[in-house]
């Protein structure tokens, strides 16, 4: 006798499986209601996308076929197409997945239990937070297999773990916009201090130690970026650690210099050479005379507690020197 067929064709669609974190053992975060409301939103509110652009991306997503389909409406918004349900499974057969998301009957059920877009920032605030908490128990669980793991230094392992959580934390780190006000009022705060600092030149920032730069600049101000450029042997290291003297030493806030070439003592001599006003070569030397060394005694003291740090690891990258940075 033939054998009793039991899948009905709507018995042999395939359900999305939810992955589970085996080395936790538990569910990862997620909330496919609140997913599932969010994609509805998108599809009857166009301006909806706007809101939630920021907050999420297609893998803040936990069901893989909701990342298809927020997928397909960022593309349409990107195109500035209309965004609806028949414009979204329209999208989604044009890229060869509609029928991996569950067909159009899934599109019409999403948008059906949705009846308005009001609080689709708090959900997607929601869905950002489930994905962020998703991501750090991947990051735990890197870090865990590699701590196991004899062969990996671990110096380099906690760099690494520190590096990848402030870019896990800044990549999720929406930017939010700032009404001008508060802006034109740190403008105002600045323009007053330069014009009540006339006697130093309208400094707003921390004086160079040059008047000349300090003109241009009105001292180092915060998040400037300055490069100094120069051929070899014109001098640069030497104006670098005038530099941190001037600020490290004359104004007593904190300096953190990064040497590939020189190590700690070469760069230190060369401070003191620049604090002290003696020639490199007798400090190198040890051939100096009375008067050197009363001005080497007089301004050692300068440099009892100034804040200034200095790193000579060779071959320092620029991941390593920024963790470096921070701490």
């Amino acid at each position: 006798m033939p054998e009793k067929k039991t899948n009905s064709a709507k018995g042999t669609r395939k359900r999305a499986v939810a992955p589970i974190d085996t080395s936790f053992g538990h569910l990862q975060p997620q909330a496919l209601d609140i997913e599932r409301v969010v994609l509805g939103a998108l599809m009857i509110d166009s301006d909806a996308f706007t809101v939630v652009s920021e907050l999420i991306r297609p893998e803040t997503f936990y069901d893989p076929r909701h990342q298809k389909i927020y997928g397909a409406i960022q593309s349409l918004n990107l195109h500035e197409k209309p965004v609806d349900i028949m414009t979204v499974a329209e999208e989604l057969k044009r890229s060869g997945e509609l029928e991996e998301v569950g067909g159009p009957a899934y599109i019409v059920e999403l948008s059906s239990h949705v009846a308005s877009s009001a609080h689709i920032e708090y959900h997607g605030r929601i869905l950002a937070q489930k994905f962020l908490a998703r991501q750090l128990i991947q990051f735990a669980s890197m870090i865990e297999t590699s701590a196991f793991d004899e062969t990996v230094d671990v110096d380099e392992l906690m760099q690494k773990a520190e590096g990848s959580l402030f870019e896990l934390s800044q990549k999720n780190m929406a930017q939010e916009y700032t009404q001008i006000d508060p802006i034109v009022k740190q403008a105002h705060e600045l323009l007053l201090k330069a014009a009540n600092n006339q006697e130093s030149g309208g400094l707003t920032g921390i004086s160079t130690g040059f008047t000349q730069l300090d003109k241009i600049t009105a001292g180092w101000q915060p998040s400037d970026l300055v490069i100094i450029a120069g051929r070899p042997a014109m001098g640069k290291t030497s104006f670098a650690l005038s530099l941190a003297k001037n600020i490290a030493i004359d104004n007593r806030v904190p300096v953190a210099f990064f040497s590939l070439e020189m190590n700690n003592v070469q760069l230190v001599n060369r401070l003191l050479s620049n604090v002290c006003s003696i020639s490199g070569s007798k400090i190198l030397s040890g051939q100096l005379d009375p008067s050197d060394w009363e001005r080497f005694d007089n301004n050692l003291r300068k440099m009892d507690g100034a804040p200034i740090y200095v790193d000579d690891t060779p071959g320092l990258s620029v991941f390593e020197l920024r963790t470096k940075a921070r701490r």
